[in-house]
């Protein structure tokens, strides 16, 4: 976990087991999707729990005032469905509002331009349109089997409750504290008396909690009502009134009219191998140029595959960046990220991300609701006359990248946090799945490389030297430890399925993720 200790040595166990797996970025929300599948639940169901349970105790990552996309798999069809649920520009978004400061790059997590005051980046005016609500809704219309009410029920106990700031809870809000400062309900929620970062103490057992009653009553009022409740209801019109006193543009027109958009996710053709990844305005379409570059890449051993790598990241992601976007002509778009894959006994699965993009999101809550807001409007290039520039009513460039994919008797379903580092993640374990044979374990111990629109190469320094030579000659390289934080590359989750045998993993440096087992062992 030391990015100076050379002996130091972090693993996590991987069990197989013939019941479902639920892999989470927080252990409590895997094992609220667990306890779903213990009671008879679909991998859908599971994903509910899931979704709105990790919300609530890793509430800077994602939520309902979030975005993302997953995909589904349905053993009995042998579909593989889509949903994207991702945000939009709110359609009373004033481009004259983002002017830019001529100062520069922003530095965030895209390499746009800045905007005054970082208007794009955080404050009201970087709130977008919220779709985790109703894509998650929509998942459960179409194929749970248990009450929706009942799968909200643990996220409502452990919001009740409040999420426990244990050390890297205080660790992360301290890293954002000046910004959450500048909102009185974000400052009231994370800070004490509004200025310092909650903390967990030094030698005493952890037992500072967040207040977090105000959530725990919207998300009862979602489990009455049902997911449309979030954008038709009273928490709708509260969340608009909330967002348009702080400055924003967010309507509850804006939160009447979204859909999430459901489709058939596209088919990626790999070797021996088919996944399938969410097509339009996500990652999904970098990842198919990506493994369309592999397919004929010399892949033998680590001094040629990590260069062939490097060489497709750089390629696929020049691509996005300079021609995707909305311009009306995507038929599949719709109007710091979380993600947890799910397989059933059966062998259902989803794999879904979702997010409020940056870490904190915008940094602003809403008080009638308690939600923390994305800042989805950062997904935009601010600068005007390109396929992805900012404009009201605008479906955003997600970076979410969710995949499941099938090789011989084995299917997988990964995906990752990470924002740029998604596709970098997940195109390397899904390589190292199909044409390394790894297990799951093997494959997120394995040391990977992220390449993601920058100029050069961080890579894993465990790489053996001539690895890292041969790298060397496609991109400056840069080299770092896999550490809890700052994460160099992303955090990712997956499970898999080899014939009836279920296993699953998460980032081996995360200290919350973890799988759950249906069959607890």
């Amino acid at each position: 976990m030391s990015a100076l200790s050379k002996t130091q040595e972090t693993r996590k166990h991987v069990i197989e087991t013939a019941g479902g797996v639920v892999a989470a970025q927080h252990r409590l929300a895997a094992e609220a999707g667990a306890e779903v599948l213990r009671a008879g639940g679909d991998a859908v169901d599971a994903a509910v729990a899931t979704s709105f349970a990790i919300g609530v105790l890793e509430p800077w990552m994602s939520g309902p005032a979030g975005g993302g996309a997953a995909v589904h798999w349905r053993a009995d069809t042998g579909e593989a469905v889509a949903i994207n649920f991702g945000m939009r520009s709110p359609r009373g978004l004033k481009v004259d509002d983002y002017p830019l400061s001529g100062e520069g790059k922003a530095g965030d997590l895209f390499p746009w331009e800045r905007v005054v005051e970082d208007r794009n980046v955080e404050g009201a005016k970087a709130i977008a349109v919220p779709g985790t609500v109703d894509g998650i809704g929509q998942a459960h219309a179409r194929w749970g089997r248990m009450p929706w009410a009942e799968l909200l029920s643990p996220a409502v106990a452990f919001a009740r409750e409040g999420m426990l700031v244990d050390w890297y809870a205080a660790l992360l809000i301290a890293s954002t504290a000046r910004n959450l400062a500048k909102d009185p309900d974000a400052a009231a929620l994370f800070l004490d008396d509004g200025v310092w970062p909650k903390g967990s103490g030094w030698t005493a057992i952890p037992d500072n909690r967040l207040d977090q009653s105000a959530m725990a009553a919207t998300l009862e009022a979602l489990a009455a009502g049902g997911p449309r409740a979030f954008y038709e209801g009273d928490v709708g019109r509260a969340l608009a009134q909330d967002v348009q006193a702080k400055g924003g543009s967010l309507a509850a027109e804006d939160l009447a009219g979204y859909r999430a958009w459901v489709g058939a996710a596209q088919p990626v053709s790999y070797r021996d191998a088919l996944f399938h990844v969410m097509p339009g305005l996500t990652a999904g379409p970098t990842f198919a140029r990506v493994m369309e570059q592999l397919s004929d890449a010399d892949l033998s051993s680590p001094a040629s595959a990590y260069p062939a790598y490097a060489r497709a990241l750089a390629t696929a992601y020049a691509e996005r960046l300079g021609k995707m976007g909305d311009t009306g002509e995507v038929p599949e778009a719709p109007g710091c990220t979380t993600h947890f894959s799910v397989v059933d006994r059966d062998g259902n699965m989803v794999a879904n991300t979702q997010t409020l993009l940056s870490i904190f999101g915008s940094r602003v809550v809403s008080p009638a609701t308690g939600l923390l807001m994305n800042n989805g409007i950062m997904w935009f290039d601010p600068e005007q006359g390109k396929p992805n520039s900012l404009a009201p009513d605008k479906a955003c460039l997600m970076n979410v990248c969710p995949v499941l994919g099938a090789a011989g008797e084995r299917r997988v379903a990964l995906g990752a946090s990470g924002g740029r580092k998604i596709v970098s993640a997940v195109s390397q374990l899904a390589s190292f799945v199909v044409d390394g044979g790894m297990s799951l374990g093997e494959a997120f111990h394995t040391p990977r490389i992220d390449v993601s629109g920058g100029s050069g190469i961080v890579a894993d320094e465990t790489l053996p030297q001539d690895v890292l030579d041969a790298l060397g000659t496609v991109m400056p390289v840069q080299t770092t430890r896999r550490t809890v934080l700052p994460y160099a590359f992303a955090c990712p989750a997956g499970v898999m399925r080899d014939g009836t045998t279920n296993t699953g993993c998460t980032e081996i440096m995360s200290p919350w993720g973890d799988a759950a087992l249906e069959d607890d062992q």
